[in-house]
């Protein structure tokens, strides 16, 4: 295996890094085979550590490792690398509000109503075995989505997509069964965590079932990176010098010429920390504020988001509530919720884990451009103004508690019945570690009976509907509200007991609030009636209570200017899109990067 403390030397010595190993004993599970490795076709070339950007992610020792084939795993992108091997038809520049052709040069509605789109793609684009990039693969890839059940857009397409036509080698023509203004957003234009890959038609169709051939590193990709190791501990993939996206204008000749995963999901976050302070790592995973600022300290060459100053972080797509089953009784009280919302203190939020920063929110959505837009309307802050879901009210509370049938016991905790309210935060130790613990605290001093869960099974309490309070974000909305709304759509709302899906653990229904979903869901966003119509769900969402919005969601990432520059920060969107570029946008950030000139 590589010895990673060699990387910090001039050179990235990989001629010894992999022992060839055919298989795991370990199952591949679900159906998929066994994981394999990928093991080096004879030595590796040497690349030095100037031009060679290691990365303190996590690489799947598991079923996924050696797969390569996105539509075996559709989670193929979190922190693997696998965005450096597919491409989109378009990127989404968040920072910018504006979309970036990648596959496909354009992609417009062509009706007024959004039911017919249109589809552009490179002439340049190609795969990695040479053959081109053509609406074959496109309408592959599409109608893919709409027969396999197992793929993550299936249910998107099913809803709205009517046919896919290739007009031509580069054109393709989508035809909707009803107006769909978000579709072109939301599902062909990758973002965060979302969109869809195109994948090659000529492979994919040859394979007996292509949900299940994992690929290794002979499927034909488009990206500019190939893989040529991969183990539990790393992944290395190497630029191909004959990646279409220079001849046709989209990169420069990428500086990055190795990529180095190395997994770090086993390793304590300080050991982390320190790698990056050695100049080991150019990046990892996001960090807690103090050790984000013990880093800064130590090592000047690395920056945050926010330079050296705090928050350090940007405000991710996933703002975190504190989510109930909202059938369950006590929770299915919109006293009681609105009791849990009134003891959270947001200000002190802000003041005690964010050095005053404004990070905590009243809203399910990020507060992007276009959302701020949203927010600052007057439709919207006049149901702000209403409700008050952001306030902070210890006496009003304990009235509300009471109204709901609770008393107070000899601890000074509300009990009912005999039982105590189960306050029970389940949540995530390794993210919430450090504000599940203050909100428990807030929620005892109002009298509930809080603590936190970061046991292995808090999510799957979550999932199950149990009792508590559930730590958890939206990972929904970017640039108009409604995808954050439609997360409480009543068509969501599972029985007790089952799985809820879709983060939509509320599990709410409403048949006032389902009817604005339904008016306003083939208008786009800019219409009039739309804003109008999602003003109103917001005045609903706040007035039921249906989940308590506590804080925006803080990336806080390292960036080592040692060997690389040109990240990005607040100061600095070159690449438009957001920093944790483990996910889809991986691409455009590392492609975007420039040596210092540093040995």
């Amino acid at each position: 295996m590589v010895n990673l403390k060699s990387i910090a030397g001039a050179m990235l010595v990989a001629a010894t890094m992999l022992t060839p190993v055919a298989s795991f004993a370990q199952s591949g599970g679900a159906g998929l085979p066994a994981a394999q490795e990928i093991a080096p076709k004879g030595a590796l070339p040497v690349v030095p550590r100037n031009e060679t950007l290691v990365l303190g992610w996590g690489v799947a020792g598991g079923t996924s490792m050696g797969t390569t084939n996105p539509w075996v795993l559709p989670g193929y992108t979190h922190q693997e690398g696998n965005n450096l091997l597919f491409e989109p038809l378009m990127y989404f520049a968040i920072f910018k509000g504006e979309y970036i052709p990648w596959l496909a040069d354009s992609m417009e509605y062509t009706s007024p109503d959004f039911t017919s789109l249109e589809i552009k793609l490179n002439k340049d684009a190609k795969w990695s075995d040479g053959k081109p990039v053509t609406s074959k693969d496109v309408v592959y890839t599409f109608e893919g989505q709409m027969q396999r059940e197992t793929l993550p857009y299936h249910a998107h397409f099913q809803q709205f997509v009517e046919s896919v036509t290739a007009k031509d080698d580069l054109t393709v023509e989508v035809k909707f069964k009803q107006p769909a203004p978000r579709f072109k957003f939301e599902v062909l234009t990758e973002k965060f965590d979302t969109g869809l890959p195109i994948v090659p038609e000529h492979w994919e169709a040859a394979q007996a079932d292509p949900t299940k051939a994992v690929g290794l590193d002979q499927m034909p990709h488009s990206g500019p990176y190939d893989i040529v190791a991969w183990n539990a501990n790393q992944k290395i993939m190497d630029l191909r010098p004959d990646w279409w996206g220079v001849k046709a204008g989209r990169s420069p000749e990428p500086a990055v010429k190795r990529v180095v995963v190395v997994n770090v999901l086993n390793q304590p976050m300080d050991t982390v920390a320190q790698r990056l302070v050695n100049n080991e790592f150019d990046s990892s995973v996001d960090m807690r504020a103090q050790i984000i600022g013990n880093i800064l300290e130590q090592n000047k060459d690395i920056q945050s988001w926010t330079g050296t100053e705090s928050p350090y972080g940007y405000l991710d797509w996933w703002p975190n509530s504190l989510w109930m089953n909202d059938q369950l009784p006590p929770y299915n009280d919109v006293r009681v919720r609105k009791a849990i919302s009134l003891a959270i203190d947001r200000d002190k939020i802000d003041e005690v884990l964010y050095d005053g920063a404004k990070i905590a929110t009243i809203y399910p959505f990020p507060l992007y451009p276009n959302l701020q837009k949203f927010a600052d309307s007057d439709a919207v802050k006049a149901e702000a103004a209403k409700y008050e879901p952001g306030k902070f009210d210890l006496e009003e509370s304990a009235k509300l508690m009471t109204e709901a049938g609770f008393t107070k016991n000899s601890d000074g905790l509300w009990e009912k019945d005999g039982k105590t309210f189960d306050a029970t935060i389940q949540a995530f130790e390794n993210i919430h570690g450090d504000i599940a613990p203050v909100l428990a605290e807030m929620l005892r001093q109002a009298g509930f009976d809080a603590n936190v869960n970061f046991g292995t099974d808090a999510y799957q309490n979550m999932v199950d509907g149990k009792a508590g309070l559930y730590m958890f974000g939206h990972g929904a909305s970017l640039y108009d509200p409604f995808e954050a709304l439609n997360l409480f759509h009543g068509k969501y709302s599972n029985s007790i007991g089952s799985a809820a899906g879709n983060n939509r653990f509320s599990r709410y229904k409403n048949e006032e609030f389902d009817k604005i979903l339904d008016e306003i869901s083939p208008l786009g966003s800019d219409d009039p009636k739309f804003q109008e119509g999602a003003a109103k769900a917001m005045g609903i969402y706040w007035r039921d209570v249906i989940d308590v919005p506590v804080i925006q969601w803080l990336h806080r990432i390292p960036y080592n200017n040692h060997y690389w520059k040109n990240w990005p920060s607040s100061t600095n969107v070159a690449s438009g899109t957001n920093g944790a570029f483990w996910a889809h946008t991986g691409l455009p950030v590392i492609v975007s990067l420039q040596p210092t000139g540093a040995q």
